[in-house]
Formats: C-alpha cells, sequence, structure tokens
C-alpha cells in the first residue's frame, strides 16, 4: 500500500513542480517566457519532470517526501546525461557549475579558473614582493594548481586578438606564465620563528585572499555573496537579507540572497519591490573590489576614512561597509550617465579566455579610446593596440575599422543592432553593446539606456572642446601620444600612505584559511566556509592592519607598464610587525629591501610600491595643469617634496623637556616609534637628481618613475618668480609699469593678469622674431653692401 503511494505521489509530481510545495512564492529565476528558462524546462521534460525547473539546476530527489531526502542527490535521468549529479544549493559554484551553467555557458565555465577572480595571483604577487621579493617578477603561484586552457582560447576571440595575446605573452612572460602552482601552506608558529618571512602565508590565507570565486567570502556588511557565477549572477543586498516570498528562507538572517532571480544582461530582469532592473548593480563587483586598487569604491565615489562621521538620526556612527568608513566625493562620471562596470568591461575582462594572466591589467581589452577615439582620429580609424602599446611609441598603423558580427559568446547576452558596425577593442575584439552610427557612438548599456556620444574627432570639428581641452588634447599632442586620458581626467585616487601590517602568533589566537576552506568541497559544491565549518581551518596568527596618512587629492604620475603616463597610487607599502609565540617582536616596523631590482644595487631597493593605476573616477572636468605641472607630489618628489614629514627612522618622545630637547621625566613612552628602513615621506618616490627611493610597480617591464627628461619637462614651478623678481623695482621699465598702474589705481585681478601674460608673450615673441628678422636683413644688407663696394671698386 505504501509503495502504491509512494508511486502514485511520484507520478503526481512529475506533473507539477513538488518543489513549489514548500518554496511556494520563490521568484522565478529567470522570466517563464525568456529563451533561458524555455532550454530549462526543455531539459525538465527530458530528465522526466517537465514543469520542475528547480531540478534542473539544483538537482535533488522531487520524488522525496521529507526535506532531507528532497535535499539529496539527483534524478535518474541526470546521473547519465547532463545536468547536477547531486543537491547543489548553490548551481553556480565552481566545483560543480560545469554541471549546471556549463551545459549551455561551456566557454564561461571553463576558463572561470584562469580568471584573476579565481585564481588572485596579482594579490599573491605583490604581497610576495612585500615581504620581500619571495617570488620576483613572477607570477606563477595562485590559490590552487591551475593551467592555461589553450583550446578554450582558441575559441574566444578574433584571430586578430588571438595575435595580439601571443605577442604580449612574449613581451611579459612573468605576467602569464603557463600554469600556476598552489599557494605554499601556512606556517605554524615554530616555522615563523625561525623564518619570519613566512608570515605572508598567514597574511595572505587569513586576510586577502577571502574574495576568490572559490569561496563565499566574509559574512560582512558589504561583502555578502554566492560562489562561482552566483558571485556575480545572484542579487546581495549590502545587509545580506532575503526579501523575497519563498516562506522557508528566513528574512531575519543575513547572507542570503536578496532575491531567486539572475543578473545578467538588458534582456534579463529582476523584479523586487514593485523594481525592475536589468544589469549587475554596481555594488555587486563592490563586494570584492574594496580593497586594493579599490576601483568599485571609488566609482562610486567612496573614499575611505578613519571617522565615523557623519551620525545616523539616531545618532549613532556611520555604519561599517566592507569594514570601513567612507567620505563621499565625486562619483565617476561613466557611473553619472547610468553606466554599470559591464558597459565597459567586455567578457574576456571578466571570465578571462582561458589564458592566466598575473594582474588586472592584463587581460582587460578596453582604452577610453574605443569608445572616444583621439581628436584627429575616429575609434575607427585607430590602429589595434593604440594605447594599449606596452611600449613608449604610440601605436600606429592600418586602421581597426568595425565588425559587422559578434563571436557565438557574445550571441548568448542581448543582442544589438549593428548599425555600421560594432566597435572594437583594443586587442581586436567587438564589443557586443557599441556600435557605429555614422560619425557618432552608441552605448547599450545592460541597465536600459542607449547612450549616444560624439567622439572626439567630431567634438573638435565642431569646437566644442573648452579653452583648456583644446591646448591639453589638440595643441599639446604630446599629451595624446604619451599619456592615458585618465591621467587628467581622473581627478582623485585613493592614497593609503603606508600600509602597517601586524601578525601577531602569541596568546595562541587561530582565525580561518579561506584558501584551506576552498579545498575542503563536498559533494553539493559547497565549501567548508559556505558550510559554516569555519573552526576546522583554522590556522595559527591574528592580523591586523592599519594606515599612515590617507589622501585623495592629486595623486602623483609615473609611467604603467602599457608605456604611458598614468596616475599612481600606494600598491602596498608593506611594513611588517611579527609577534612571536612568547609576545615579543620577531620584526618591527620592518621595511623589506629587495636586491638589484628598480634602481638599487646590492644594498636592495626598499620593498613598498607606488603602483601605476585606473582609478575609475573619471570626471568631464580635468585636473588643472597646474595640479602636475606646479605639483611636486605629480613629478614623485612627495608632498610638498617631502620636506613636511619628519625622518621617520628616528623615534619621537613627547613630554617634558629642556630648551634642548632633553627629557626631563625617567618613566615616559616613546609617542612615535621608529620605521628603520624608512628616511622620507611615504609619497616620496624619486628624488630631484633622479634616485629612486621605492619601487614603482612591479607586474610590467615599463612600470617606473618618470625620468629625468620627463620630470624636466613637467615641472614648472616658481614661473611666478620669473616675472615677480623684478616687480615693483627690478627694473627700470618695470619699475615706471608699475608707478603707472598705482597712479591710475588699476586693479589687476586674475582675468587682467592673464591678459598681461598672454600680451607680454605675444610682445616677446614677435619681438624675438622682429629681431631675428631685422639682424638677418641687416647681415644681408652689410653683405651686399660689402659684395657691391668690392664690385665698383673692380669696376673702377
Amino acid at each position: 500500500m505504501f509503495l502504491i503511494f509512494n508511486l502514485s505521489f511520484a507520478d503526481e509530481n512529475r506533473g507539477e513542480n513538488s518543489c513549489l510545495k514548500c518554496h511556494k512564492g520563490i521568484e522565478n529565476i529567470r522570466p517563464i517566457n525568456s529563451k533561458m528558462m524555455k532550454e530549462i524546462f526543455k531539459l525538465a521534460e527530458k530528465a522526466g519532470y517537465p514543469n520542475n525547473d528547480c531540478i534542473v539546476c539544483h538537482g535533488g530527489n522531487p520524488d522525496g517526501k521529507k526535506t532531507k531526502e528532497i535535499h539529496k542527490g539527483t534524478v535518474a535521468y541526470f546521473k547519465t546525461h547532463e545536468g547536477p549529479k547531486e543537491f547543489y544549493p548553490d548551481p553556480g559554484s565552481p566545483w560543480i557549475n560545469k554541471n549546471t551553467c556549463g551545459i549551455c555557458h561551456e566557454v564561461q565555465v571553463k576558463t572561470q579558473f584562469t580568471s584573476l577572480m579565481f585564481t588572485e595571483a596579482g594579490k599573491i604577487q605583490g604581497s610576495l614582493w612585500g615581504f620581500g621579493g619571495l617570488n620576483g617578477y613572477k607570477h606563477d603561484i595562485g590559490n590552487y594548481s591551475v593551467k592555461e586552457e589553450k583550446e578554450i582560447h582558441k575559441k574566444i576571440g578574433t584571430e586578430t586578438y588571438r595575435k595580439y595575446m601571443a605577442e604580449l605573452k612574449r613581451k611579459e612572460p612573468q605576467v602569464f606564465p603557463k600554469e600556476m602552482k598552489p599557494l605554499p601552506p601556512a606556517p605554524t608558529v615554530d616555522e615563523v620563528e625561525k623564518n619570519p618571512q613566512l608570515a605572508v602565508y598567514t597574511y595572505l590565507r587569513q586576510e586577502c585572499l577571502r574574495c576568490h570565486t572559490g569561496v563565499k567570502g566574509r559574512s560582512k556588511r558589504g561583502d555578502y555573496r554566492g560562489m562561482g557565477c552566483s558571485a556575480c549572477h545572484i542579487p546581495y543586498s549590502n545587509e545580506g537579507f532575503y526579501e523575497g516570498n519563498d516562506l522557508t528562507i528566513p528574512k531575519d538572517e543575513r547572507n542570503h540572497l536578496l532575491v531567486h532571480t539572475i543578473q545578467a544582461t538588458r534582456d534579463t530582469y529582476v523584479e523586487i519591490h514593485g523594481i525592475k532592473y536589468s544589469g549587475i548593480p554596481v555594488e555587486t563587483c563592490t563586494t570584492c573590489h574594496d580593497r586594493g586598487k579599490r576601483i568599485g569604491v571609488s566609482y562610486q565615489g567612496l573614499m575611505e576614512t578613519a571617522y565615523k562621521s557623519p551620525f545616523l538620526e539616531d545618532g549613532s556612527d556611520q555604519p561599517k561597509l566592507h569594514t570601513k568608513h567612507y567620505l563621499h566625493l565625486k562619483a565617476d562620471i561613466h557611473l553619472k550617465k547610468g553606466m554599470l562596470c559591464q558597459d565597459c568591461h567586455t567578457s574576456i575582462d571578466v571570465h578571462g579566455d582561458g589564458l592566466l594572466a598575473g594582474t588586472t591589467i592584463a587581460p582587460v581589452e578596453i582604452e577610453c579610446q574605443d569608445c572616444h577615439g583621439t581628436p584627429d582620429k575616429y575609434p575607427w580609424e585607430l590602429s589595434i593596440g593604440y594605447s594599449d602599446e606596452y611600449s613608449e611609441k604610440v601605436k600606429t598603423g592600418k586602421p581597426r575599422g568595425v565588425a559587422t558580427e559578434l563571436p557565438d559568446y557574445l550571441e548568448q547576452g542581448k543582442v544589438y543592432d549593428k548599425k555600421d558596425g560594432y566597435l572594437l577593442t583594443a586587442r581586436g575584439n567587438p564589443f557586443g553593446n557599441v556600435v557605429r552610427d555614422g560619425d557618432e557612438v552608441i552605448v547599450h548599456t545592460a541597465g536600459g539606456k542607449d547612450l549616444r556620444l560624439k567622439p572626439l574627432k567630431k567634438l573638435a570639428s565642431e569646437k566644442k572642446f573648452s579653452k583648456e581641452g583644446h591646448i591639453a588634447m589638440v595643441m599639446i599632442k604630446k599629451h595624446m601620444d604619451r599619456m592615458e586620458c585618465y591621467t587628467c581626467h581622473a581627478t582623485w585616487a585613493p592614497q593609503c600612505y603606508g600600509c602597517h601590517i601586524k601578525i601577531d602568533y602569541s596568546q595562541g589566537e587561530k582565525h580561518p584559511d579561506w584558501i584551506a576552506m576552498g579545498n575542503a568541497v563536498d559533494i553539493s559544491g559547497l565549501t567548508a566556509d559556505a558550510r559554516g565549518e569555519f573552526k576546522k581551518f583554522l590556522i595559527d596568527g591574528k592580523i591586523s592592519e592599519t594606515r599612515s596618512y590617507l589622501r585623495w587629492e592629486n595623486p602623483p604620475l609615473a609611467q604603467n607598464g602599457e608605456g604611458r603616463i598614468s596616475p599612481a597610487i600606494p600598491g602596498c607599502q608593506t611594513t611588517l610587525t611579527v609577534i612571536g609565540k612568547d609576545g615579543k617582536p620577531l620584526l618591527l616596523n620592518h621595511i623589506f629591501r629587495i636586491p638589484n631590482v628598480e634602481g638599487a644595487g646590492k644594498e636592495g631597493q626598499k620593498a613598498i610600491d607606488i603602483s601605476p593605476v585606473q582609478p575609475h573616477t573619471i570626471q568631464k572636468r580635468a585636473r588643472s595643469c597646474e595640479s602636475c605641472h606646479g605639483n611636486p607630489v605629480a613629478m614623485g618628489y612627495g608632498i610638498e617634496e617631502g620636506k613636511l614629514y619628519s625622518d621617520p627612522s628616528k623615534p619621537y618622545i613627547v613630554d617634558l623637556t629642556t630648551a634642548d630637547g632633553k627629557i626631563i621625566p625617567k618613566i615616559f613612552k616613546t609617542q612615535i616609534n621608529p620605521i628603520p628602513n624608512l628616511n622620507h615621506d611615504w609619497s616620496r618616490f624619486i628624488t630631484e637628481k633622479g634616485k629612486q627611493l621605492q619601487t614603482v610597480g612591479h607586474h610590467f617591464k615599463l612600470s617606473r618613475p618618470l625620468n629625468n627628461e620627463e620630470r624636466s619637462k613637467l615641472d614648472r614651478r616658481g614661473v611666478c618668480i620669473s616675472c615677480h623678481k623684478t616687480i615693483p623695482e627690478g627694473d627700470l621699465a618695470v619699475s615706471l609699469l608699475t608707478h603707472i598702474k598705482e597712479k591710475t589705481k588699476l586693479e589687476i585681478d586674475k582675468q587682467k593678469h592673464d591678459s598681461i601674460l598672454h600680451k607680454l608673450l605675444l610682445i616677446g615673441a614677435w619681438a624675438q622674431i622682429g629681431g631675428a628678422i631685422f639682424v638677418t636683413l641687416l647681415v644681408i644688407g652689410i653683405v651686399w653692401k660689402i659684395k657691391r663696394r668690392k664690385k665698383n671698386r673692380y669696376y673702377y
């Protein structure tokens, strides 16, 4: 009788979605009439459960009667065909998504393991660099062992793109390894006692590597997310609460998805609380991109601060976001226009292309000029590789043109009318969402906007540039040939000077190892952190971090790996303190030195770094000329040339002192302890004579400070003195003009001052040209007269 009932129950379930008996009200993962949902139902029908779309992604046993039975295993069809092999709470998990997302999105799923979001090779190399350059310039260590996907690479991008990447690999082999070995294990306390440098692996495993897509990540405000595909394509709010209609998902418990719907491209809508949106919100990306270069928070105009103000309505502190407090500065203009991260960044930028890349700009195929062009060329008139040269010579060649077709992997999302053709990236792939329309460009955003922009060449022909813009871009062409667009248009950048890291092995404290938890994946695709098993994967040590000071205005300039001048920010100015098991420091405020790199010999260059960056803080109104040409920070000389900062290699004691500085009490504390290897301001990375003081970019070969010639051209400080050293009485003529000004009570404001300088320039120029012409004519006249006199003498 029970068997018959059970079979009947099973037959009944095959005609309906039995999952909804408990999960009634849950949102459809995609709209019922969408192409994706239709494919899901087709697969459900093949599996024998035509109306149960849940099992296609989650697996499980729809014939079960109890939760434990239902949330276990999979249906018979999927055991021998494509589909889930077990019950998957998170079908996007990278450890099992070949059986779910990968059924339709094979390319993206196969490249996920070579993506930087999975390997985090750049963070690893950067941290090892700050701890003494333990792996040199090589980027061959990742979170896990992985090899490049050569066959998948052949399927992605155009032939032009693949040739381009082959040449880039040849130029920068240290950044594009063929395989990556796994990160070494965390050291024991005793191993750290013998070699404190090994503490870097504690630092990486506990702190830096929690953002990779192989784990669910930290459960803090702003950091809630899924794994693998779900990390980006399933919405999580900053508060981490579920706000949908499934009664089985707790609404008072954090670390749940916001709503059970996929977010992706323009034709993928998410509906909640009467709001309907498409695309992936910026804050989803910022879940991870809030440290390091901080491009996610910066794009939104957020700059971290040590202060908790302003207070909330109830008088409480500003809440922490990503464990930090923030100021709100100007957001990037692209965000103000309604553009999401995915509207510029391509599928390859995000998912990867099968090649292993060791740092963020390595896989990024886009440049500003791909859409905006230059004042003398439309985007389609530029050559492939323009502004992505990885050379100090500007890229020239035949026009790149446009594409008339899209590759298969780009047709899985929204396909737009090509108009006059799809624009091409600097590396030769078509943008799926950016098209040419005559001499204008249309950017179709994932959020539903169609933004029409005029390229710079058209703006120039219509004389739409500001006076400053015309001078900077048209009259001084060298700016366009040698600089990134954002060198001027990124008006601020997060500058966290001095990264003080303390790793404490005393008191027996232990904290979770994110990589070990990522390796501990079960058959359901959940890693140890997703299962809440943190205590099983604790390693020795406690990490804490702080800074020396923060800045955001007028970032310094340096040459980036592409060979162009760009803004720069502190990469990681690692200053290390390691406390041993007995509570005594093994290293104290220590800066490592790396021998024979970055302008240093055997003594070594300080392993603190200034990193060239695209800050993602673009504004229409660019930096002023003076912010670079009159600013020692821009040149690399530091804030006020580093003269305000007292020598940090010496201790400073604050207490009662005699007039000559002797400490009077016998009982006192040092207020500011020395940093032995640092004798200059953190913001100073090169001297006026060209001596490099810290490393500048340790990923690409061309990264460096501005050289002597470049700094000489940049440096226009002191121009005021050129005139005012003779005003009012340094010269008779100047004194006379000053006297006339005083008698006539002429007021010289900025406008008048600019006018005077312009007149002086013209008068000076014409005077010199006129003088040169006069002298030339005089010489010619004298020569002619001499010859004529000789001729006359001979005649007579």
